[in-house]
């Protein structure tokens, strides 16, 4: 599955970090930073 982001806030990462999407405190979804597009 690919995605594209748009983050509200400022966060510091790089390509090759693991992140978590979490809703209502579980975790929804999980993955690895392909690419950073800006």
């Amino acid at each position: 599955v690919n995605m594209v982001v748009e983050l509200i806030m400022p966060v510091a990462c790089e390509q090759g970090m693991r992140f978590a999407i979490r809703e209502g405190g579980k975790t929804v979804g999980a993955g690895v930073i392909q690419k950073i597009l800006e």
